[in-house]
């Protein structure tokens, strides 16, 4: 069997510049929309930023949610493919995912999950440019699990913010 691409993230890189948001939305959507990125970066606190995006689960429960069978696996890339003709809205994926990662398409209505641009994902190569080194693309094998990666980006952002501010109680130098 193939390996299959992954998204790494070193999230206590991430200054929060959004150039991933731009460059997916770009790339999808032909123009700057952030809210319609299959990246997205979170800011719950002040100087902690979170690239959220798909972890590709190797259980995918977001697509054994799916009744109406508009998910399904790339086979080259391991990325979550949502068919829009099949989506119904529903939001099933969104509750299923450890991350809630799936956002609704604020025009369409539709389930985005980041489709790994087809293999050559255009979020990477954004902050690679920058050399922000926040995100890079890896071979791996299907049987990797990434769940670990499939968290709410607050969950993140308190262990980063723990990083780097200390314990609560401890002394900030």
């Amino acid at each position: 069997m193939a390996n299959h691409i992954w998204i790494t993230r070193d999230y206590i890189k991430c200054t929060g510049c959004r150039r991933c948001e731009i460059a997916c939305s770009l790339h999808h959507e032909g123009w700057i929309w952030p809210e319609a990125s299959r990246i997205r970066v979170f800011m719950p606190f002040p100087g902690v930023e979170v690239p959220h995006f798909c972890a590709q689960c190797q259980d995918y429960p977001c697509i054994e949610s799916c009744t109406f069978g508009a998910l399904s696996v790339d086979e080259e890339t391991s990325a979550v493919i949502v068919d829009a003709d099949k989506c119904t809205s529903c939001g099933l994926c969104i509750e299923a995912c450890p991350g809630t990662v799936p956002i609704l398409h604020p025009e369409t209505n539709k389930a985005l999950i980041c489709d790994l641009c087809g293999g050559d994902p255009e979020c990477v190569k954004a902050c690679q440019k920058a050399r922000y080194n926040v995100l890079a693309v890896v071979n791996e094998s299907p049987d990797a699990n990434h769940k670990l990666f499939a968290v709410h980006p607050v969950v993140v952002a308190k262990e980063l913010a723990v990083n780097l501010f200390g314990e609560k109680g401890e002394e900030v130098i």
